[in-house]
């Protein structure tokens, strides 16, 4: 491996020579930036190298070709005192079309055996881009079917998208307004719900049974058992308190009554609505008084 001093050394000399009586531009000297344009050199070195041998070649070729196109001028002339300069205008121009096909076909020469090959090269290029011509249409006509159905999907698209648009709005119209009775219902639901306990409030201060409320009837009407225990201690209650009601009846009342007739309303009816006869007489008020199954009888004899 080269030491750094001789890699610098080198690069300065490349760098000179690259850029002549320009000044090198200034950059930073160490060992990294050494070592790129070193690489950077040897490439160059090396590529200027190869061109100058493709350089060489040709000319050495065009050199073959002039020994080798005087030579055969020299033969026409000696042989049948040809030259190009004898020639008529036609003839140049024949002569000229000839050399720039040979130069399109890239032929090395003008001869018959060099032409049909050449020919041959470039058919064989025009059936193939026309083989790829057709492909390609075939491929286009595909194409504008495609796009055919996608610009027919799109317009259908933009009709189902029109309609969804118009279904939208009216079915935002409608929550709309569902919400707006939604509003409505829950301030009602609130105002009732206010005066519902202002009203529980007002009939608990009146000394209601809290059995009555509104609460407790819906647990009694989700439970059908307790709802009906309920209804049978209630007319338990009714039974006792009715009877006791009529106890005190018998010893406080003792009027001369000579017939008459009482509806209780609190009683459930027996062929009819319950009804009572008391005589006028105090001494025959003899009164039986039966509770029997909710039902309220009074059932009075009178005596002459």
């Amino acid at each position: 491996m080269e030491p750094l001093e001789e890699r610098e050394a080198k690069v300065a000399a490349w760098l000179k020579k690259i850029f002549g009586d320009h000044p090198i531009p200034q950059y930073e000297v160490n060992p990294r930036t050494t070592e790129i344009l070193y690489h950077l050199s040897e490439r160059n070195r090396l590529r200027d190298r190869d061109v100058y041998l493709v350089i060489e070649d040709l000319k050495q070729k065009a050199s073959e070709y002039e020994s080798e196109a005087k030579y055969l001028q020299d033969l026409l002339m000696e042989s049948v005192n040809f030259s190009p300069a004898n020639l008529s205008s036609t003839s140049s121009r024949y002569l000229n079309a000839l050399v720039d096909s040979a130069v399109a076909l890239e032929t090395k020469d003008t001869s018959l055996a060099s032409f049909i090959p050449a020919v041959n090269d470039l058919t064989s290029d025009l059936f193939r881009t026309k083989s790829k011509s057709e492909e390609i249409k075939i491929e286009l006509e595909k194409l504008e079917k495609n796009l055919t159905a996608t610009l027919v999907l799109e317009k259908c698209l933009q009709e189902d998208l029109k309609k969804a648009e118009l279904h939208l709005s009216t079915e935002r119209a409608k929550v709309d307004h569902r919400r707006q009775n939604m509003d409505f219902l829950k301030a009602k639901s609130e105002e009732f719900r206010f005066r519902i306990k202002a009203a529980e409030e007002q009939l608990s201060a009146r000394g209601m049974d809290a059995s009555l409320s509104h609460q407790s009837l819906v647990a009694l009407s989700e439970n059908p058992s307790l709802a009906q225990v309920k209804i049978e201690e209630a007319k338990r209650e009714l039974v006792s308190t009715s009877c006791n009601f009529f106890r005190f009846l018998k010893k406080k009342i003792n009027v001369n009554i000579k017939s008459s007739s009482f509806f209780f309303p609190f009683s459930s009816e027996v062929n009819g609505s319950p009804k009572v006869t008391v005589s006028h007489s105090p001494a025959s008020f003899n009164t039986f008084f039966g509770c029997v199954h909710g039902y309220i009888f009074f059932p009075l004899k009178t005596t002459k």
